[in-house]
């Protein structure tokens, strides 16, 4: 299973925020391209990079800062958060971002999803975020009636690399994954499963193995790294056995 560190950029820094909220910020570094090398340094293998202006502007606000991570490292990133047309997505591939993460247009514009999937193979990621089941858009503003795991089968034969699945009410509050939310959205599709939200111990990561076995490839992890009580060295040496099984 991989674990992937998270950078999260609001007007050009590395911030965390609570629950998604815009005005419960925690700033860790004015410089997001130094902590994606620490994060490559550690022996992370992708990073998870999210524009949060964007995300509630609807088009990318924090290029230049995502273009400087891209440069400043050798492994593959992958960049969520206003993504909402398929020219940002070339231009976010054309600077040398591996995989983008569409999510709230993937719900208004599902067409948007498979049209990419098809110019751009293997490097189109749906983000679905949740509140108790119930998919999240708009920066987490709105709650659908839409079941997250009704979306994910709507994707099934798109070509769709991945699926991040965050539970927002455990963002940011390291409370611990959802484990079994995660568990029976794996197991409802064939898409591999990434998952986010709770992380906060190398415990946590330990639960998460065993849901490998359902379809779920990586987690990502942002303010467990930063506040310093998830070690990312020791996080990927647990999942590394689960690699060759």
């Amino acid at each position: 299973m991989m674990i992937i560190p998270a950078i999260d950029i609001k007007n050009g820094k590395c911030v965390r925020l609570l629950q998604g909220r815009m005005d419960a910020e925690t700033v860790f570094s004015n410089d997001p391209s130094a902590m994606a090398r620490q994060w490559e340094d550690q022996g992370a293998e992708m990073l998870h990079v999210v524009d949060l202006n964007g995300a509630f502007e609807k088009s990318p606000q924090n290029l230049p800062s995502i273009q400087r991570i891209v440069q400043g490292v050798h492994i593959p990133v992958q960049v969520g958060g206003g993504i909402r047309d398929l020219k940002t997505i070339q231009q976010y591939l054309d600077i040398g971002i591996a995989k983008v993460v569409i999510g709230t247009e993937a719900i208004r514009n599902p067409e948007l999803v498979r049209q990419a999937c098809k110019d751009h193979p293997g490097c189109i990621v749906v983000g679905i975020d949740a509140r108790k089941g119930r998919v999240a858009i708009e920066g987490w503003t709105q709650t659908t009636d839409i079941r997250a795991i009704d979306l994910a089968r709507q994707f099934e034969d798109y070509g769709v690399a991945a699926i991040n699945f965050t539970d927002i009410h455990r963002d940011g509050m390291q409370t611990g994954p959802n484990i079994e939310e995660t568990r029976q959205l794996a197991e409802a599709v064939r898409i591999p499963i990434v998952a986010s939200g709770g992380v906060s111990t190398l415990e946590d990561i330990r639960n998460l193995l065993p849901l490998s076995k359902s379809g779920v490839i990586g987690v990502i992890t942002g303010k467990a790294l930063y506040s310093g009580t998830l070690n990312l060295k020791e996080a990927i040496e647990l999942a590394k056995p689960m690699l060759s099984r």
